[in-house]
């Protein structure tokens, strides 16, 4: 069986550390008990004993937990019916962006005229552009609107050198770009030479950059095809008619031109951001068909993509109805959404309505930025998260066998999101419990009556929510998961695991700010695996399933680097396997429908599933 173990290492896990759990049981009763009992007294006469106010359910509460610590030894912190790390928190990432010199900065090239696009970019790939085992990092950069401007930044790429330190090589790859104003990018191998490219998305021209093999890019939009003119957003390449070759899905936000702006106010009175309802120029998204020669056939009108319009700004692509057909999901800004179900012959046709994940539970669109396709109940079938605007609270849409329900739970992924606006998102599980977590990149668009940054108005924290089974989450505190809160309007966010340690780090790239590096530090609750899954031309298996048997568990895991907003995650497949020290087997079923099994394998390693090498 050609099953390739590449690295090796188990990592070694931190413990909770926490006080000791019955001073922490005493001390948390005490917080709840009447402020009379501590310090203070009523008032009584001259020469007479103190009169305590205890209540009697304050004495019966006391009396229960004396009675408990007496009798039987102090229960480990995981036993306890309330979160102790909560009196003392401790950092789930740090932030290394600095000291690993990666200095990139974006600009979003505002100059007072407050034109909508300022407000969108930008995106963040991860990528082993040079197939060394290390993820590298592709930066989209916006630029400058304003016809006067000459000095544009353009993109960066930084090589992974090991050891937390990056390299600046965009000159020597060629992928700055050539002035355009960027949004996000897509990576993935196109051409299945076994190096993954760069699809760049714009206002404006897109760029597909190839990859040479030799630590270098070459721009082929015009040969291939694919440089769309719209105002193009996040992308995502996938096989939707199954012939081996992989197209490309464009979600594009607004018809937009500098002479189409319009003048703007928030509720404040002051000059601001429009509604893209505003415009009323909703556009139409793009899709590719890779003909397997290099370059691709716009076939969005012939396939049905233009009998539904929207403000696009998240995509994901994965089978939603358990046909064996990849479907595609369009979350759209202030209009319903889009699902666009495959036919099978080459069509697809919107069911976003009839299935349920259109609009609210209340029949309301909403303003859907970012995208992540998550089986969050693990019953094998994937559900669709949106972020959305403050006050709306992000869409937690359950797929229930190709239909969805709009959920909304006080306990739920989206429980912690109606003060922020959410954009980049991602599902991992970055304390190895077995369980998802969600990280949610925050950042208004407009003004707000609440300012967490003096220099920044539109600025938030971002979120981390630990999973606790069930599909319930509690939000990890300092908020974000840092030392201290990284306030920030941030954008494009994707994770991977960037120094092969087996846990999963963060890259986020905030609006007119420098990018946040978030390495990862989580107290660890259990082992790890990891897997590459490569077709049969050692091509990374884009929208692979993989189920994962471990310890009496299944793990749902699927290979879906482009998702988010504007960005592309690490292609791998990571799971966390609790207190699971092996996995007994691994069903792989790839895009094609076939499926295959693997195993059993050790946690804590790296391994390769390759098509073919499997047991039918």
């Amino acid at each position: 069986m050609r099953i390739a173990r590449w690295f090796s290492g188990v990592k070694s896990h931190r413990s909770l550390r926490t006080p000791d759990a019955v001073q922490l049981r005493w001390s948390a009763a005490f917080r709840l008990l009447p402020g009379s009992l501590w310090g203070r007294t009523s008032k009584r006469p001259e020469g007479r004993a103190p009169v305590w106010n205890v209540s009697v359910s304050t004495f019966l509460l006391l009396c229960a937990l004396a009675t408990s610590c007496s009798k039987a030894p102090p229960a480990p912190v995981s036993d306890l019916s309330w979160d102790a790390t909560a009196l003392k928190p401790e950092p789930w990432f740090e932030e290394v962006a600095a000291e690993s010199n990666v200095n990139f900065r974006h600009s979003s090239g505002t100059f007072g005229r407050f034109w909508l696009p300022e407000m969108m970019g930008g995106g963040v790939g991860l990528l082993d552009y040079n197939g060394d085992g290390l993820l590298d990092l592709f930066c989209a950069n916006s630029g400058s609107l304003n016809p006067s401007a000459t000095n544009r930044p353009g993109h960066k790429l930084y090589r992974n050198l090991g050891q937390w330190k990056f390299e600046d090589v965009t000159a020597r790859a060629g992928v700055a770009g050539h002035g355009e104003y960027g949004m996000g990018c897509a990576c993935a191998d196109y051409d299945g030479d076994g190096d993954i490219d760069l699809y760049v998305t714009n206002v404006g021209r897109n760029i597909l950059f190839r990859n040479n093999g030799d630590e270098t890019f070459t721009d082929v939009t015009r040969e291939a095809g694919v440089g769309d003119e719209s105002w193009g957003t996040s992308a995502a390449f996938f096989d939707y008619d199954g012939d081996g070759h992989l197209d490309l899905v464009v979600a594009n936000y607004v018809d937009w031109s500098p002479d189409k702006e319009l003048e703007c106010y928030s509720q404040g009175g002051l000059r601001d951001y429009c509604s893209p309802m505003n415009y009323k120029a909703a556009a139409m998204d793009t899709l590719y068909r890779n003909k397997g020669d290099g370059t691709f056939e716009n076939v969005t009108r012939s396939a049905g993509l233009a009998e539904a319009y929207g403000n696009g700004l998240g995509v994901v692509c994965a089978d939603f109805d358990g046909d064996g057909r990849l479907d595609v999901f369009i979350a759209n800004d202030a209009m319903a959404n889009q699902l666009w179900i495959n036919q099978g012959n080459g069509t697809f046709a919107d069911k976003a309505m009839i299935r349920g994940c259109a609009v609210n539970a209340y029949g309301t669109p909403r303003a859907g930025m970012g995208v992540a396709a998550v089986d969050l109940d693990r019953d094998g079938w994937l559900d669709l998260y949106v972020t959305h605007l403050i006050g709306e609270g992000n869409g937690v849409f359950m797929n229930r066998k190709g239909y969805f329900t709009d959920t909304q739970g006080p306990k739920g992924p989206a429980a912690a999101s109606f003060p922020y606006t959410g954009f980049g998102v991602g599902f991992a599980d970055f304390d190895h419990d077995g369980q998802w977590d969600v990280y949610i990149a925050n950042g208004r668009v407009k003004y707000g009556q609440r300012s967490f940054d003096p220099k920044d108005p539109y600025a938030e924290p971002n979120t981390l929510l630990r999973g606790l089974g069930n599909s319930e989450f509690k939000e990890v505190l300092p908020t974000g998961g840092t030392a201290q809160p990284l306030v920030a309007t941030s954008r494009g966010m994707a994770f991977g695991d960037l120094d092969n340690d087996g846990d999963l780090d963060i890259v986020v790239i905030n609006r007119d700010g420098p990018l946040h590096l978030l390495r990862n530090v989580a107290p660890k609750h259990g082992n790890w695996i990891t897997f590459r899954v490569l077709n049969r031309k050692a091509a990374w298996a884009i929208n692979a399933n993989l189920r994962v048997e471990a310890g009496g568990q299944t793990f749902w895991r699927h290979v879906q680097p482009n998702q988010s907003y504007c960005s592309s995650h690490d292609p791998r497949v990571h799971v966390g396997l609790g207190a699971a020290r092996a996995v007994e087997r691994v069903i792989v079923r790839w895009p094609y429908g076939s499926e295959e099994s693997f195993g059993p394998f050790e946690a804590g390693r790296h391994y390769d599933l390759f098509e073919g090498a499997g047991q039918k």
